[in-house]
């Protein structure tokens, strides 16, 4: 098994820190050679201490996280649905407790997400108890991986047109970003 140093938490606590730090400033902060450095770090990527994702940052974007919890009746085939879908699906979890599920959606707007979740969630028979909260603050920055641009078609992914929505057409909801009738602006 694969053990950590002194030498190889530090460069992680670094990299957490700022992670477009070059190996040479970090070789300079631990006064050791920048190739030294460059090995470890490969090393630490290889064992999965180290990882790079690229993303949006929330934050910055104005854009806003749901969090679903969630009582299903079969919780992976819900997280499996959401993730295949749902463009504005984040992650998922299965989870013990009063809801065996916790999902975490992106919007841009409370009533688009509150379609979503009504349509795939509150609607689905599968489904017996849905809680939603907004995240409001978070005490670091969020980076989210997200797919900027999804292939647009007349339905969306889980079955629903836009056009032919209530919401939708008395302009409270944006609509998926998967369809042409979209009307946001991160998924354009």
């Amino acid at each position: 098994m694969f053990s950590l140093d002194h030498t190889d938490r530090t460069i992680i606590s670094l990299l957490a820190e700022n992670p477009e730090s070059s190996q040479s400033e970090i070789a300079q902060k631990l006064r050791m050679s920048q190739p030294s450095i460059g090995a470890r770090i490969r090393k630490l990527k290889k064992h999965g201490f180290i990882a790079h994702q690229v993303g949006v940052s929330i934050t910055k974007t104005k854009t806003g996280i749901a969090k679903i919890d969630v009582y299903a009746k079969d919780s992976a085939k819900i997280l499996e649905n959401m993730k295949e879908k749902c463009p504005l699906f984040l992650n998922g979890f299965i989870t013990s407790g009063r809801h065996n599920l916790c999902l975490f959606l992106v919007f841009e707007d409370i009533s688009s997400v509150n379609a979503c979740i009504d349509h795939d969630l509150r609607e689905n028979p599968l489904v017996s108890d849905v809680e939603v909260s907004i995240v409001v603050s978070s005490a670091r920055e969020v980076i989210v991986p997200m797919n900027l641009r999804p292939r647009k078609n007349k339905t969306s992914s889980c079955g629903r047109q836009c056009n032919k929505c209530n919401r939708y057409n008395s302009e409270q909801c944006y609509g998926c970003p998967n369809t042409i009738y979209y009307k946001g602006i991160l998924f354009k």
